[in-house]
């Protein structure tokens, strides 16, 4: 992998590139002292993966990810002194289009790099994300049941929603856009860190102007609630209809997996409801989308003009999987639709001003 280092400090430059270069096959394309630099020598250079420092003069991590994503895409991984103490800053540039977040390396005694093996972890799943190291295979259900499930009244339809690179802005459109009086349960699976869920939840919270809640094993689908995957394993759907995490497969590139999940769906929950596909790199989700859609479900894929990156969904329009293709603004209305035609007294659209 050719990679591109973007900060402002010299030591962390150079604590990076031995980072970098301690992996054979890894070279470090260019140094970036600041935002709009890098800007320039992506475009100029384009690598496989860009570690963007978030505080920089100038242009900052945030814009540069955001003008890099519009105008000549690739692999960008935020690497900033403190994750945790700046999570409204990083899910702002994962909105933008970063793949995910982790502390700076810094250099300890004797020489030795502390924080060096969370970041060679990261570096690894992106190269398997963008196919420039091989991706494990796991045993995954392929095929779906032809029949439909047999209805039934007492269970609630859902309304299910995967997402990736851009997720975080995309989820917020949409949650703060639903009617509240939906009859549903809303269950999310974001590509994210566990580190980060609980920042994440929060600020979709935020956003919605509603409670999102950290799925915990055992938990009930109830009515109401917005449920958002909150560990690095997989969120399944068990025999007795609760939410439980799962370590397999754990060979999967993507922790935690739509597919995985909306699988899960399509086996236990006998009632159709809605399923949307959001922007993300890769394409998982797409297999899941096409089993829920052929056992009825309102299946739902965001186009490639909204998405930060058209890789999902367009997945899951290749394979027939949605049928719907949405820009992100009708995505909400189309959801609240369902159940408008369900029960017309539920989709009293609420105003917003996200």
């Amino acid at each position: 992998m050719r990679i591109g280092i973007v900060n402002d400090s010299v030591m962390a430059c150079e604590v990076l590139r031995r980072v970098v270069l301690s992996v054979p096959g890894q070279e470090v394309a260019w140094i970036a002292r600041d935002g709009e630099q890098a800007v320039a020598m992506t475009r100029a250079d384009g690598p496989d993966l860009i570690l963007m420092d978030l505080f920089m003069p100038g242009t900052d991590g945030v814009e540069a990810t955001r003008r890099i994503m519009n105008e000549t895409p690739c692999a960008i991984l935020v690497v900033t002194a403190t994750v945790s103490g700046h999570i409204s800053k990083v899910y702002q540039a994962m909105g933008s289009g970063a793949l995910d977040a982790v502390d700076t390396p810094v250099l300890g005694s004797a020489g030795k790099v502390a924080g060096a093996a969370s970041l060679l972890r990261k570096i690894d799943v992106i190269g398997k994300l963008i196919g420039k190291t091989p991706p494990h295979t796991a045993g995954l259900p392929s095929s779906a049941p032809d029949e439909r499930p047999l209805q039934e009244p007492a269970l609630h339809p859902l309304v299910l929603l995967g997402s990736s690179t851009g997720g975080p802005f995309a989820l917020a459109e949409i949650l703060s856009k639903l009617p509240a009086s939906l009859k549903t349960t809303i269950v999310i699976v974001q590509h994210v860190d566990a580190a980060f869920a609980p920042g994440l939840g929060q600020w979709l919270s935020q956003h919605a102007g509603r409670n999102v809640e950290l799925i915990r094993n055992g938990m009930e689908l109830t009515e109401g609630k917005i449920l958002l995957s909150g560990t690095d394993d997989h969120l399944v759907l068990g025999t007795n209809r609760r939410l439980y995490y799962s370590a397999e497969p754990r060979a999967l590139t993507y922790r935690p997996s739509v597919d995985v999940f909306f699988k899960s769906v399509a086996r236990h929950w006998p009632r159709s409801g809605v399923a949307a596909l959001l922007t993300g790199m890769g394409r998982d989700g797409a297999e899941g989308l096409l089993q829920l859609r052929r056992l009825g479900w309102t299946t739902i894929a965001q186009d490639e003009s909204t998405s930060v990156v058209w890789g999902m969904p367009r997945a899951a329009v290749a394979l027939g999987a949605a049928d719907q293709v949405l820009p992100l603004p009708l995505i909400s209305q189309a959801i609240a639709s369902f159940f408008l035609v369900q029960n017309p007294s539920q989709a009293q659209a609420r105003p917003t001003s996200f």
